[in-house]
């Protein structure tokens, strides 16, 4: 899969939301946004640093988790081994 600067490897946990697909990029802390009739990447939503806002331990481990309760422009995130679970609301850049 590719946006229009960069290749993007290893997704995972898709999840059908308001008519696009979400895929969490595994080890990368962003989530993208494919346009499922041709497969384009139409954003990439970045949640650097959502990791630290987690309780720190041994076993703590990546962001893998996408959810949507059908509320526009808002998605819920956690990862592996994680004790909080995020509400993230997004606005499409212009």
């Amino acid at each position: 899969m590719y946006t229009n600067k960069s290749k993007i490897d290893n997704v995972n946990e898709l999840e059908w939301i308001n008519g696009a697909i979400y895929a969490n990029i595994y080890t990368k802390p962003a989530i993208a946004i494919i346009d499922p009739t041709n497969g384009a990447v139409k954003g990439v939503i970045n949640l650097k640093g959502l990791k630290k806002k987690v309780t720190q331990h041994n076993k703590l481990n990546v962001l893998n988790g996408i959810a949507s309760r059908g509320e526009p422009n808002i998605i819920y995130v956690t990862g592996k081994n994680w004790d909080k679970l995020f509400k993230i609301e997004f606005f499409e850049k212009k």
